[in-house]
């Protein structure tokens, strides 16, 4: 029996160890603590942020994103439909509506020419939705030229989901540095983890304090417990910002391993007929967090589920791409604007295992794997 491949696993070394002992020998182990506000100053140094609030998970630091920026009920936030539920989840536990957007089939990001145009069409008629918020999809950032101009142009905040592309650029410019407000998961499956977490970042001084406040049950500073408004247990802890800090010192590392895996991907399967491996943008280096293939069964002779399958039997953890939001069950009868481009990426798309720690026999296992599913012929 061969040991079984994952996803997308975490990569632990000595390091994070020797950071997490002396949290423990420090007795510093709630959700403050000199770890925690290390964290949060290293990340927002990387990322090139003036104020970092590390918070419990990527969806919470989402949550509070729109809370603080003032989206509330009647309100509509254009989310992409191609993204993990986590977007559209914080968007209705503010009380607003999603307003789902097709991606560009060049990044499978955003269309910026669709929420272009679905800001244009909310000015004529005097609805503009209260935020757009972009999600970096698979380590591939948004192109935010063209987002950040459409948002400017109608004052309408932009929120970066960076939850995937920590490490990834934008024209040079870090992912999470986008926007008003910017969040980062580092959830176990990320390119670096706390086991659970997430961080809100932004230049905006009023904006961090304001998130501090409400992730820590939002106490009033006396001397006693008095809450003026509805808070939450939000705060990252600092036995796990300690890992984080260990995780961080790694961070080129781990991009660099996954970009490795990606680019013998993208050599021994991209070039086969009827695989295409995701496309980089022109407008920036991904961090190839995840590396995704788009199966046509026609020219492949065999499909996506068959490649599945075919993993799974072998022990190889693999799964479809996002399925969109508009085909969720629990978002039937939202607004789709577009809708072609992220089905067919789900029809048709595969996530491959991704980890940093992959072993090159590991990845031809994974390659091999692919290549052997059987075939079905196909007339000349």
């Amino acid at each position: 029996m061969q040991p079984r491949i994952q996803l997308s696993p975490p990569h632990i070394g000595v390091l994070e160890r020797q950071f997490l002992l002396e949290a423990l020998a420090s007795n510093w182990v709630a959700p403050v603590g000199p770890d925690l506000d290390a964290f949060e100053q290293a990340v927002g140094d990387r990322v090139g942020r003036r104020r970092a609030v590390g918070l419990s998970s990527g969806t919470a630091s989402l949550h509070l994103a729109l809370q603080v920026l003032g989206v509330g009920p009647g309100d509509t936030v254009l989310v992409p439909s191609f993204t993990f539920a986590a977007p559209a989840n914080a968007v209705t536990y503010v009380g607003a509506r999603p307003v789902f957007v097709d991606s560009h089939p060049s990044t499978w990001t955003l269309d910026p020419a669709l929420v272009a145009d679905e800001l244009d069409r909310g000015a004529r008629t005097g609805r503009l939705p209260a935020a757009v918020l972009a999600v970096d999809i698979y380590g591939q950032c948004c192109d935010y030229g063209p987002l950040l101009a459409a948002c400017a142009r109608h004052g309408v905040p932009l929120v970066e989901d960076a939850a995937e592309a920590l490490g990834a650029t934008y024209q040079g410019k870090e992912a999470g540095s986008f926007g008003v407000v910017s969040t980062l998961s580092f959830n176990g499956n990320k390119i670096i983890t706390t086991s659970g977490g997430g961080m809100l970042l932004t230049d905006d001084d009023r904006l961090a304090d304001e998130v501090r406040h409400l992730a820590t049950q939002a106490r009033e500073p006396a001397p006693y417990y008095e809450h003026r408004v509805i808070g939450y247990n939000y705060r990252l802890s600092n036995l796990l910002a300690a890992l984080g800090r260990a995780q961080l010192v790694a961070l080129d590392d781990r991009v660099k391993s996954r970009r490795d895996v990606n680019r013998v991907y993208r050599g021994l399967l991209g070039r086969q007929p009827g695989l295409r491996v995701m496309p980089v943008a022109e407008y920036g280096e991904p961090n190839a967090w995840l590396t995704c293939v788009v199966v046509g069964p026609a020219e492949f002779g065999a499909s996506r589920d068959d490649i599945l399958r075919q993993l799974a039997a072998q022990d190889i953890e693999s799964r479809p791409v996002w399925k969109p939001m508009h085909q969720q069950p629990v978002f039937a009868g939202s607004t789709m604007v577009g809708g072609s481009v992220c089905e067919d990426l789900f029809r048709h798309g595969l996530c491959l295992p991704s980890g940093s720690s992959l072993s090159e026999s590991d990845q031809a296992r994974v390659v091999q794997t692919v290549l052997s599913t059987p075939r079905r012929r196909t007339s000349s």
